[in-house]
């Protein structure tokens, strides 16, 4: 595995972290058994992942993660975030200060841990001005409950905002061949402030894994119906040109294509990715990515068009 300074924090994050929204279940990904859980994240931590990203709005992510990580919390950096909160059916922003408060010490006791090492915006509020959101999470970290703060799914504006403000450790964004865009766009901002890049949705909920060989029937509710927009109709026959090239470049290094997505997305920009996964041999496979190199021609390749987006 290796390991990349996040920014200009003290926080080495291994190329790989293990994202934990699926282990939430739920509408959004289905039943989930905790001793898969619990297996899963045995098998990160054995691969050499050292982190994890999770969020209160993914369902039970943070007990489950909580009990699998019981006397193992100095082996891994805990990431968490804030901000969002279910209402009914919808999910609705809310940054107020009691609303941080109340979210932190709910991970915390979920998380089964006193402090977390990055807590992170996880949307912009519009009713809640930025400063007042970064002031909160600026007095908690003096308080010693978060090691550093973090933002995600923010536009180059609002980032250069946030950083002429208050020192960031990072920016999370959803980054993956099919959607490069709102890395692309954040990557001078990172640059110019020192700023750990980490990107999410690198398979795209699976996708660029090459696991679907025809248009799947997902569930209304399901995630990979409403959040990632490449699985029906002409978008899916579309995104299949780019998950052909990643086989493709996969089939020619021997590695699987879930290893080659997410070897572009750490060659092209990420300090680190964050890859779901529901059992130990997905973890294990998807590691193989932090070990791959990519060659200039197979990353314009990959791209399909020159690539122009390398940052490291």
């Amino acid at each position: 595995m290796k390991y990349n300074r996040l920014g200009r924090t003290e926080l080495s994050l291994s190329a790989m972290g293990l994202g934990g929204w699926a282990f939430g279940g739920g509408l959004d990904w289905g039943i989930t058994d905790e001793q898969d859980v619990v297996n899963t994240v045995s098998a990160a931590l054995d691969t050499g992942i050292n982190w994890v990203d999770t969020a209160p709005i993914y369902g039970e992510s943070e007990v489950l993660l909580g009990r699998a990580l019981k006397g193992r919390r100095r082996q891994v950096l805990l990431a968490s975030k804030c901000g969002l909160i279910k209402n009914g059916s919808w999910t609705d922003h809310d940054l107020s200060p009691q609303t941080i408060i109340r979210q932190l010490e709910t991970s915390l006791a979920s998380l089964q841990t006193d402090y977390l090492d990055l807590y992170q915006i996880h949307y912009l509020d519009p009713k809640i001005p930025l400063e007042s959101a970064l002031e909160t999470l600026t007095k908690l970290q003096e308080q010693g409950k978060i090691r550093y703060i973090g933002v995600c799914n923010f536009s180059a504006d609002d980032l250069r905002q946030a950083c002429g403000k208050f020192p960031l450790a990072s920016v999370q964004n959803e980054y993956s061949l099919l959607h490069p865009q709102k890395g692309k766009s954040v990557f001078s901002v990172c640059r110019e402030w020192g700023i750990g890049f980490i990107g999410y949705g690198t398979l795209c909920g699976g996708i660029l894994s090459g696991k679907y060989k025809k248009a799947p029937n997902f569930r209304r509710a399901d995630a990979r119906n409403y959040f990632y927009k490449c699985y029906r109709g002409p978008a899916f026959e579309e995104a299949n040109k780019t998950v052909l090239r990643v086989k493709n470049v996969a089939q020619e290094l021997g590695v699987p294509p879930g290893a080659v997505a997410a070897a572009w997305a750490l060659a092209t920009g990420a300090t680190s990715v964050l890859l779901g996964a529901r059992k130990p041999e997905q973890v294990r496979q998807n590691v193989l990515g932090a070990e791959v190199l990519l060659s200039a021609q197979q990353l314009l390749y990959l791209e399909g068009e020159t690539c122009t987006c390398l940052m490291k």
